[in-house]
Protein backbone atom coordinates (compact mmCIF):
# COMPACT_ATOMS: atom_id res chain seq x y z
CA UNK A 1 0.00 0.00 0.00
CA UNK A 2 1.43 3.19 -1.18
CA UNK A 3 1.64 6.04 1.62
CA UNK A 4 -0.88 8.41 0.31
CA UNK A 5 -3.42 5.54 0.37
CA UNK A 6 -1.87 4.61 4.10
CA UNK A 7 -2.33 8.20 5.37
CA UNK A 8 -5.89 8.43 3.87
CA UNK A 9 -7.38 4.95 5.75
CA UNK A 10 -5.53 6.47 8.73
CA UNK A 11 -7.94 9.41 8.52
CA UNK A 12 -10.84 7.71 8.13
CA UNK A 13 -10.47 5.40 10.85
CA UNK A 14 -9.72 8.38 13.02
CA UNK A 15 -12.56 9.92 12.76
CA UNK A 16 -15.89 9.92 14.45
CA UNK A 17 -18.15 7.20 13.84
CA UNK A 18 -21.46 8.09 12.22
CA UNK A 19 -23.98 8.29 15.04
CA UNK A 20 -25.96 4.71 15.42
CA UNK A 21 -29.95 4.61 14.62
CA UNK A 22 -31.64 4.67 18.11
CA UNK A 23 -34.24 2.13 17.35
CA UNK A 24 -31.19 -0.37 15.80
CA UNK A 25 -31.03 -2.83 17.89
CA UNK A 26 -35.24 -3.15 18.29
CA UNK A 27 -35.57 -3.64 15.13
CA UNK A 28 -33.05 -5.77 14.42
CA UNK A 29 -34.53 -7.68 17.27
CA UNK A 30 -37.73 -8.01 15.61
CA UNK A 31 -36.13 -9.21 12.07
CA UNK A 32 -34.50 -11.76 13.58
CA UNK A 33 -37.27 -13.54 15.29
CA UNK A 34 -39.31 -13.50 12.22
CA UNK A 35 -36.90 -14.77 10.24
CA UNK A 36 -36.37 -17.29 13.06
CA UNK A 37 -39.98 -18.13 13.08
CA UNK A 38 -40.41 -18.27 9.09
CA UNK A 39 -37.24 -20.97 9.36
CA UNK A 40 -39.44 -23.10 12.32
CA UNK A 41 -42.11 -23.07 9.98
CA UNK A 42 -40.25 -23.63 6.80
CA UNK A 43 -38.68 -26.88 8.87
CA UNK A 44 -42.01 -27.85 9.86
CA UNK A 45 -43.74 -28.11 6.72
CA UNK A 46 -40.70 -29.79 4.84
CA UNK A 47 -41.09 -32.37 7.67
CA UNK A 48 -44.27 -32.90 7.21
CA UNK A 49 -44.12 -33.31 3.25
CA UNK A 50 -41.14 -35.81 3.74
CA UNK A 51 -43.39 -37.75 5.96
CA UNK A 52 -46.86 -37.43 3.52
CA UNK A 53 -44.42 -38.44 0.78
CA UNK A 54 -43.41 -41.16 2.62
CA UNK A 55 -46.50 -42.62 4.18
CA UNK A 56 -48.09 -42.75 0.24
CA UNK A 57 -44.90 -44.80 -1.02
CA UNK A 58 -45.34 -47.18 1.73
CA UNK A 59 -49.34 -47.02 0.92
CA UNK A 60 -48.60 -47.55 -2.94
CA UNK A 61 -46.18 -50.69 -2.20
CA UNK A 62 -48.49 -52.26 0.18
CA UNK A 63 -51.61 -52.08 -2.48
CA UNK A 64 -49.17 -52.39 -5.84
CA UNK A 65 -46.84 -55.09 -4.99
CA UNK A 66 -44.34 -53.57 -7.58
CA UNK A 67 -41.12 -56.17 -6.69
CA UNK A 68 -44.00 -59.03 -8.38
CA UNK A 69 -43.36 -59.70 -12.17
CA UNK A 70 -46.55 -58.96 -13.73
CA UNK A 71 -48.08 -62.03 -15.79
CA UNK A 72 -46.88 -62.38 -19.51
CA UNK A 73 -49.76 -60.97 -21.54
CA UNK A 74 -47.89 -62.17 -24.95
CA UNK A 75 -48.54 -65.78 -25.00
CA UNK A 76 -51.73 -67.73 -24.46
CA UNK A 77 -52.17 -70.41 -21.74
CA UNK A 78 -51.31 -74.03 -22.89
CA UNK A 79 -54.37 -75.77 -22.68
CA UNK A 80 -55.03 -79.56 -23.53
CA UNK A 81 -51.96 -80.96 -23.39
Amino acid sequence: MSWGRAAAVRRLLEQAPPPVPPDLHTEAVRRGARMLRRRAVARRVGWLVLLAASLALVIWVLTTHPWVEPPSETTPPLTGW
